[in-house]
């Protein structure tokens, strides 16, 4: 990690904590949609905005813009003893995702929030995992993430910390559900 890494890290740790205590609390269900919708502000609005162009990368698979949604330090699976570290080891470890020929991963963001730091952003939402495998005996689950964002010196939002919850089998109406709950439009 560089020394202009450090100063963020110090920086995002309290977010990367919330992160995670969320995510231990939140390991037995899938996210769900949020049911209050939040007032967000311009820059949180960007970074919504941001999610959504992440997950559209995946959906179109687009590795190319998958990989300019990843700040070069990123680390992936943050609460694993092993996560991924570094956007070359993200992209290469999410090249089977990005691809989609056996798994086919979207999600959105319910709830964005920036902090005191106007640099680093928080977002999370459910996670809708298709398996395309013939044959396969569960075809949908239900899972969430949390990422944690930073703005770099050209103004773009970048993912630096991501995580999930882990899926578990979803029902054809918790997948409607998913679905229709998703929004494009940022909650102003």
């Amino acid at each position: 990690m560089t020394v202009p890494c450090r100063g963020l890290l110090s920086r995002a740790l309290p977010a990367l904590l919330l992160v995670s205590a969320g995510l231990t609390a939140q390991a037995a269900e899938p996210a769900r949609p949020a049911k209050t919708v939040p007032k967000l502000g311009a820059d949180e609005c960007a970074v919504w905005a941001r999610e959504l162009s992440f997950a559209q990368s995946v959906a179109d698979h687009d590795a190319a813009a998958f990989a300019a949604h990843l700040h070069p330090g990123a680390v992936f699976g943050a609460k694993r003893a092993q996560p991924e570290r570094g956007r070359d080891a993200i992209v290469q470890g999410w090249a089977g995702i990005v691809e989609g020929k056996k798994l086919k991963l979207s999600w959105y963001p319910v709830m964005v929030a920036i902090g005191g730091e106007p640099d680093i952003a928080y977002s999370s939402g459910p996670a809708l995992y298709e398996s395309l495998l013939p044959g396969a005996k569960q075809r949908y689950s239900l899972g969430g993430f949390q990422s944690i964002w930073h703005k770099d010196a050209d103004g773009v939002w970048r993912v630096l910390f991501d995580d999930g919850v882990p899926p578990v089998p979803a029902t054809a109406e918790q997948v409607q559900a998913f679905r229709q709950a998703r929004s494009t439009e940022c909650p102003t």
